[in-house]
């Protein structure tokens, strides 16, 4: 979590993950601190409903997202992390805020996770231009945590964001299990669930387009990284994730962090249509 948080997925495609759009992390990543973080915060038991996103490419641990739970069975992600039909064998998510020192088998199935039973993308998904259409849905053989029903997570309203401005001030909480710090001399990638306060930079400009928006990423609002693609940026201190991790623009995960946005009409759709 760079200070305060990690969620990505590379824009300019600078991991070159194939069949990934451009997101997640590899399993084995380049390495790992035996510190808990770097300039983040812990999340702890804040938010609950945000889950570790495991897939595996031809029976084997391949990648991790974050990820977050609509329901005790349904599970909100990227669209990347979902992948088109084929690309991913299996997928589990792993419940613990600590999965790097906690109760589990990580990567494999044990205490503390749950095996998927299907997985989807967007119907409008494609790996080639994975940002357009950045959702995707996970649906567990039985559920995640139990959770007090307002600890699951929402989704907001048909156009929502567009009334959002830009400005320090509009703040997000983006929560997710990814990079801590990455950069020429060191890479920290501890499996926990960390989370930041980044501020609005761009919502329907001509980069952005109506799909996705710009959230700082730098030492003092924090932001996002590899690994967290997928994991929830809620409203201010609300659970009405506006949108999820989806893109960044370098491979270093600073400058600003892409996020694809919920309250679209077909977006909508196609989560209402696995969790009513």
């Amino acid at each position: 979590m760079r200070n305060h948080a990690s969620i990505l997925s590379v824009f300019v495609c600078t991991l070159g993950l194939v069949g990934m759009g451009c997101g997640g992390v590899p399993v084995e990543e380049i390495g790992s601190s035996d510190q808990a973080i770097t300039h983040g915060q812990l999340d702890g038991n804040d938010h609950p409903g945000v889950v570790l996103l495991l897939m595996e490419v031809d029976g084997a641990p391949a990648f991790r997202c974050s990820a977050s739970l609509l329901s005790p069975t349904v599970v909100l992600t990227a669209g990347h992390c979902a992948g088109e039909p084929g690309d991913f064998s299996g997928m589990r998510v792993f419940t613990e805020s600590d999965v790097e020192h906690g109760d589990n088998n990580y990567p494999f199935a044990g205490p503390n996770s749950v095996e998927a039973v299907a997985w989807y993308a967007h119907p409008k998904f494609t790996n080639d231009a994975f940002f357009l259409h950045d959702v995707g849905i996970v649906i567990l053989k039985k559920p995640g945590v139990q959770l007090d029903p307002s600890a699951y997570v929402k989704i907001p309203r048909a156009d929502q964001l567009d009334a959002l401005v830009p400005r320090s001030s509009t703040k997000f909480t983006a929560v997710g299990y990814g990079v801590q710090r990455i950069n020429a001399a060191k890479t920290e990638a501890e499996r926990i669930r960390m989370r930041a306060n980044p501020y609005l930079v761009q919502i329907n400009t001509g980069f952005t387009g109506d799909f996705s928006l710009l959230l700082s990423n730098n030492a003092s609002s924090g932001g996002t990284c590899f690994g967290d693609s997928g994991g929830p940026n809620f409203l201010g201190s609300s659970l009405v994730v506006g949108g999820v991790t989806s893109f960044g623009l370098n491979g270093s995960c600073g400058g600003t962090g892409g996020v694809f946005r919920l309250d679209r009409a077909d977006v909508l759709a196609f989560i209402h249509s696995f969790a009513p």
